[in-house]
């Protein structure tokens, strides 16, 4: 039986985390709108239905939906090569369907086979990309568009020569407004007294403070004000036919094209896995280690995606930097995620002009403080000391996430854990040891429990380096399958080479179907007469 839920358990903490989502995901829906070639509101719609329908529906305890950064560019072709707007919505529409389907046929589980260090990896690049995509908003340099995750950026430019960009357009105001909340956040993590106040966000008391200090630059004429292209933009209807106009349908007279369904089953795939990845970190994140049905999540999505293109949204997906930033708020249920989902419709709706007066200098500092949090030395620190198998995937991932995008350093990165694994199987194949007797050493090799033709090289390279005159026992007691191929090498080393160069082989624990004749009792003797000797020296 499916344990029930009360959504109302945590709701002190779950607003508190709620509010500093809305907060995030504000800026990042309007961006991503406005990337995509998309109307700015349709945005702000994808985050209300991510955030209520997909909150409700998910079986995820911390994942957030929204507009996805990884959907940008396909979101802008796509756009483009149909035409219009409302016929691209019908793909989207088409893209619910096929996750719904996905869903049902139980295809959620592929995320089970991706390896933790490719997730942690998959973490700390989004980690290190949020903190070199924010850098230039907190110095008042907003050439890039929020929530922009791509290396090569949209006017001619990339993440490093942005950076560099910085220098050329520093806005002082933005400095001392992005600074004060960085202290304010860190100052709410860390004093007891002020982590009392559970209900009031660090972040909103950072957002309040960028708000009234803008206004006060504003008001006395001063040079520190911060323009109004450095500040939040949603568009303000200003009569009820204005806010119908924003609401757009699909226009279902392109589902015969085939197009249309070829960016339906595109934006489907795309969104599914990158849901699997981010409701696999949320996952790794949770501090109470719940695991979410990655099945019910593909369907809440499918059906988020089905209600956001009836209503005029984007296509949406489970997304990481949400994600993170509603865990780092303290979020405890789903409950944080319908909340900013809520918040997002409400202010839309009722305080847009005050909503246009935040900075993204704050919101920047917010977002860095989310992105270090990712990315943390701890972590680097903790996968270099297990060892070059568990590293090389991680950096793997994160540098082609850095370089590349999500999907394509997730892909490396699982090529190189399957590299790590097989390299590490072949060494695991057998334990090779040598033990002292008084009439000369005995070697001994314990194979494993699976030896398979990737064992090949390693066990002929043992096998070839054993010196003339040796004893050796090959044991496979513990052996479930042994690879024909390893069965020939053993054969023919104990038939050919053993009787050529004088070594005395004893085989033990074989099954009778390998057709490998065990010791003879002459061989038998030798070895009983060795364990004798030792037995004595002791």
């Amino acid at each position: 039986m499916t344990k029930k839920i009360n959504l109302f358990a945590n709701l002190k903490s779950d607003f508190a985390s709620g509010l500093v989502v809305f907060l995030v995901a504000l800026p990042l829906c309007l961006g991503i709108a406005m990337a995509s070639g998309a109307p700015l509101f349709s945005g702000i719609i994808s985050g209300i239905v991510g955030g209520i329908v997909v909150g409700y529906l998910s079986k995820s305890h911390l994942s957030v939906s929204g507009p996805a950064a990884g959907l940008t560019a396909i979101v802008l072709t796509s756009i483009t090569d149909l035409g219009a707007f409302d016929i691209f919505l019908t793909a989207v529409f088409i893209s619910g369907l096929i996750q719904l389907g996905l869903g049902f046929l139980k295809a959620g589980g592929i995320s089970n086979y991706i390896p933790t260090n490719v997730i942690e990896g998959m973490l700390a690049g989004i980690g290190i990309i949020i903190i070199l995509k924010q850098l230039p908003h907190a110095f008042g340099y907003d050439s890039d568009f929020e929530g922009d995750m791509a290396f090569s950026q949209t006017d001619g430019s990339n993440t490093f020569s942005a950076l560099l960009g910085i220098f050329d357009y520093i806005q002082l105001g933005s400095i001392i407004i992005a600074a004060l909340s960085i202290l304010i956040l860190i100052a709410w993590d860390k004093l007891p007294f002020l982590k009392k106040l559970k209900l009031i966000p660090g972040a909103l008391i950072a957002v309040i403070l960028g708000v009234l200090l803008n206004e006060i630059f504003i008001s006395t004429g001063s040079s520190l004000a911060i323009g109004k292209e450095h500040l939040v933009s949603l568009p303000i209807p200003s009569t009820f036919e204005e806010f119908k106009q924003i609401i757009v349908t699909p226009n279902f007279s392109g589902i015969t094209n085939p197009k249309v369904w070829i960016v339906g089953l595109t934006i489907a795939i795309v969104a599914s896995i990158e849901t699997l990845l981010c409701v696999e970190a949320a996952d790794r994140m949770d501090v109470h280690k719940r695991y979410t049905d990655t099945n019910i999540e593909l369907k809440a999505q499918g059906i988020g995606n089905l209600v956001s293109s009836l209503l005029g949204g984007l296509p949406m997906t489970s997304v990481v930097v949400r994600t993170s930033a509603n865990n780092n708020a303290g979020a405890k249920s789903k409950m944080s995620t319908i909340i900013h989902g809520v918040l997002l419709l409400l202010s839309v709706l009722t305080i847009p002009a005050i909503l246009n007066k935040i900075p993204l200098a704050t919101l920047a500092a917010i977002l860095l403080l989310v992105g270090y949090k990712l990315a943390k030395p701890a972590t680097f620190k903790h996968f270099w000391e297990n060892g070059k198998y568990q590293f090389a995937p991680f950096i793997t991932t994160l540098l082609a996430v850095v370089f590349l995008d999500l999907l394509k350093g997730v892909a490396l990165g699982l090529i190189i854990s399957v590299f790590a694994i097989l390299r590490g199987n072949m060494k695991r194949a057998y334990h090779f040891r040598k033990e002292q007797y008084h009439d000369g050493d005995v070697i001994h090799i314990d194979l494993a429990q699976e030896v398979s033709f990737l064992n090949k090289a390693a066990i002929k390279e043992t096998l070839s380096k054993i010196p003339g005159n040796s004893k050796v026992i090959i044991n496979a007691q513990d052996t479930v399958y042994i690879a024909h191929d390893v069965l020939d090498l053993i054969k023919e080393f104990k038939k050919i080479r053993a009787k050529e160069e004088n070594i005395k082989v004893k085989l033990t624990g074989f099954k009778k179907e390998y057709e490998l004749e065990n010791t003879g009792e002459e061989e038998k003797h030798v070895f009983v007469t060795t364990n004798l000797n030792k037995l004595q020296e002791k």
